[in-house]
């Protein structure tokens, strides 16, 4: 295969992959008896499993990379992702993602020294007045518990992502932080077996989104990545919220408000006008 074609292959995949995360969570929470902790757990033990062998396969152990505190981000990230989409609709939830990883990110840069120009400024303000739009009270908004749940699940993202910056290997970093992580859900689990529930569908769900969508996901953005320039992937990841938006309205019936249309073209705008202005 041609370069240029496998890099895209990768991409679009790697795409798919994150969008499906937010489509499997919010499938199995909705359609099937599993519960959040649960979900969570088969998700983060199957996404080690995955990586484990992947990393076996390389040759490489896969605990000589990672660290205790990106893991405990990842875990933090998991589990108030489950915990948001028992509420959320799939593009709302993706979208509070996005705009909560990128705000994190963008507000570290600046507590750190970064400055924006004035485009960029108007970016941000115009990214944060659409969250603040769609999480306004109001017929469409979306539920405060589960939108909570979500903007937490981004800054969590947001920190996991700061801690990964200059990782040699990200896909041996990944690996270490999925197995570290196993510890702390194996901890939710018995903290929640008062209230587990499950059935084979939803497990289902749960390994695909851990072994799939999230393992070979990662694997697949990780060997896309070093062909991007920084700002170019960053704008190509603008893609996943508007796929998860079209794949909760085909495959899960989901409807899609004015509210949420607009708020999704202020935030994705908005952000992208930043990444774009950085570099």
């Amino acid at each position: 295969m041609q370069q240029p074609l496998r890099i895209a292959s990768l991409t679009v995949l790697a795409m798919l992959a994150f969008a499906g995360n937010s489509l499997l969570c919010r499938l199995a929470l909705r359609d099937t008896t599993i519960d959040a902790a649960s979900f969570t757990s088969i998700r983060l033990v199957s996404g080690a499993v995955m990586l484990a062998i992947l990393m076996a396969g390389r040759g490489a152990r896969p605990w000589t990379a990672g660290t205790w505190p990106a893991a405990a981000m990842l875990f933090a990230y998991a589990v108030t992702f489950s915990f948001a989409y028992r509420q959320l609709t799939a593009a709302t939830g993706a979208l509070l993602l996005f705009g909560a990883v990128q705000i994190t990110m963008l507000g570290y840069g600046l507590a750190t020294g970064e400055r924006l120009q004035g485009l960029q400024w108007l970016g941000l303000s115009v990214a944060v007045a659409g969250l603040v739009g769609l999480l306004l009270p109001g017929i469409a908004a979306p539920p405060l518990m589960g939108a909570a749940f979500m903007l937490a699940a981004g800054a969590a993202w947001g920190v996991y992502s700061l801690l990964g910056r200059g990782v040699t290997d990200p896909v041996a970093g990944t690996a270490g932080n999925f197995l570290r992580a196993v510890p702390f859900t194996i901890a939710l689990s018995l903290a929640t077996t008062a209230q587990a529930s499950f059935d084979a569908t939803g497990i289902l769900y749960a390994v695909a989104s851990g072994a799939i969508t999230s393992g070979l996901g990662y694997v697949f953005w990780y060997a896309a990545l070093p062909a991007f320039k920084a700002a170019s992937a960053a704008t190509v990841q603008l893609s996943v919220p508007a796929l998860a938006a079209l794949g909760g309205v085909l495959l899960l019936a989901e409807p899609l408000s004015p509210r949420l249309l607009i708020a999704s073209v202020a935030i994705l705008g908005g952000i992208a006008l930043v990444i774009l202005r950085r570099r």
